[in-house]
């Protein structure tokens, strides 16, 4: 099985955007160590609650040539340097008709910037802002033969989905974005990261949630989505966006807009915090706000699903997002597994948590008679063991009403979730608490 960093560098060079074959040969490759991977493929012009699909974008060639045949620009060294879903263009213009249509970043001279034109009927280019300096030099009247050929016509918007099927419908939502070209933590590691959590929850049996991941284009990727799927969006317990786990940064956690704007934490909200805390890493925890990634579209309020964004340097925030600089050497492999590492901590503690109540809540039940302690013994933890058995009692409900979840008591005590679902398995077995059925 290959590494992330190199299924990485396998995508990078494909040529993604909303839509096109560049899509789907991302969804292809995704698929070989997903063979449950479905490609779904939405017609343009179809509405999708306030939006419309848009027609299909590919380009084959992009390039500036000067006068003398030379050529300044070439789009198949680079793929920003084409903006996306540009229109096609075939003419020869002096350097003042060129100049409105070429972009670059004056304070990062040595980059190429990332631009779109998704829903605007025009062209343009990306350059590095030395290479426009030696344009701007050589005059507003030198001649320059500009070729985008592109395609930009009726198609479809293609989305991908994995479902693994639990023991119940209750769902989690895992979405990452799929739509970037040649970014390689800005998309790519979203990507490559949600595919092995999939790989590692395929091969579990024993699934107590349903779980859906979907890999669409940013905003009218998860848009259609939601339209296509008005069964599905009622069942989403708990949902994540992943972005921007391969940097060097420390984790981001934007919590979901229930979680946010609600009388209580949701409790995604909760389980990555948690997660986070029990692994000693530290996480900037944000506010959910109407801006940023698909967060926001399964965020709306007439849907107000509990979905965060998980990241380590969020999005603007490090120096290399949206540039060219944005490559495979931004992204490591030990800073990808980490990010699965901890995704698959959060999941743990999802499929684990649960109301208990107690069923001898009338003073501390005998815990020797029954063997418990003899069950930790010989254990390094046992003391920390002794102490979740008692904590999980005593915040265990003493009626009908459910109280505190075990993600509660791990939040109250202190003490690791892991040990807090070994006592409740144990407490459980001896007949101690049941769990609510909720």
């Amino acid at each position: 099985m290959s590494s992330l960093h190199d299924l990485t560098a396998r995508l990078y060079p494909l040529r993604r955007s909303l839509t096109g074959d560049g899509v789907r040969a991302t969804l292809r490759v995704l698929g070989e160590r997903l063979p449950v991977l479905v490609q779904h493929e939405v017609p343009s012009g179809r509405p999708v609650l306030d939006w419309t699909v848009p027609d299909e974008w590919n380009w084959r060639e992009a390039w500036i040539d000067d006068d003398h045949g030379r050529r300044i620009v070439n789009a198949d060294r680079h793929g920003l340097h084409v903006v996306g879903y540009s229109v096609p263009v075939r003419e020869r213009l002096t350097w003042s008709e060129l100049r409105p249509h070429v972009h670059s970043l004056p304070d990062r001279p040595d980059l190429i910037p990332y631009r779109t034109a998704y829903y605007a009927k025009t062209w343009g280019f990306c350059l590095r802002h030395r290479t426009v300096q030696e344009l701007d030099e050589r005059g507003d009247d030198a001649v320059y033969e500009v070729c985008i050929d592109a395609t930009r016509e009726p198609g479809a918007l293609t989305y991908g989905e994995v479902i693994l099927p639990g023991a119940t419908e209750d769902t989690v939502l895992i979405s990452a974005h799929v739509c970037h070209p040649m970014l390689a933590n800005d998309n790519l590691s979203g990507l490559v990261v949600s595919a092995a959590l999939a790989e590692r929850l395929a091969a579990r049996p024993d699934r107590r949630y349903t779980y859906h991941f979907v890999w669409a284009p940013g905003t009218i990727g998860a848009i259609t989505w939601l339209a296509q799927n008005p069964t599905r969006v009622p069942l989403v317990r708990h949902g994540l966006i992943l972005a921007n786990l391969g940097d060097a940064g420390g984790f981001t956690y934007k919590r979901s807009r229930p979680g946010t704007f609600g009388a209580a934490s949701a409790e995604i909200d909760r389980a990555v915090a948690l997660a986070m805390r029990d692994a000693g890493e530290q996480l900037d925890e944000r506010p959910f706000t109407p801006y940023g990634y698909d967060e926001r579209q399964y965020g709306s309020p007439g849907f107000n699903l509990p979905v965060g964004c998980f990241t380590r340097t969020p999005y603007g925030e490090y120096p290399e997002y949206h540039t060219s600089a944005d490559n495979l050497d931004t992204v490591s492999e030990a800073q990808l597994q980490g990010a699965l590492a901890r995704l698959t901590d959060t999941v743990d503690i999802l499929e684990a948590n649960r109301f208990l109540r107690n069923l001898n809540p009338n003073g501390e039940p005998q815990l020797g008679r029954r063997g418990l302690y003899r069950a930790l013994g010989g254990l390094p933890d046992a003391p920390t063991q002794q102490l979740a058995l008692l904590w999980t009692l005593n915040m265990a409900s003493a009626d009908r009403t459910p109280t505190f979840d075990l993600l509660a008591v791990a939040e109250r005590s202190g003490l690791p979730f892991v040990a807090l679902r070994k006592a409740a398995d144990l407490l459980e077995e001896h007949g101690l608490v049941e769990r609510f059925k909720t």
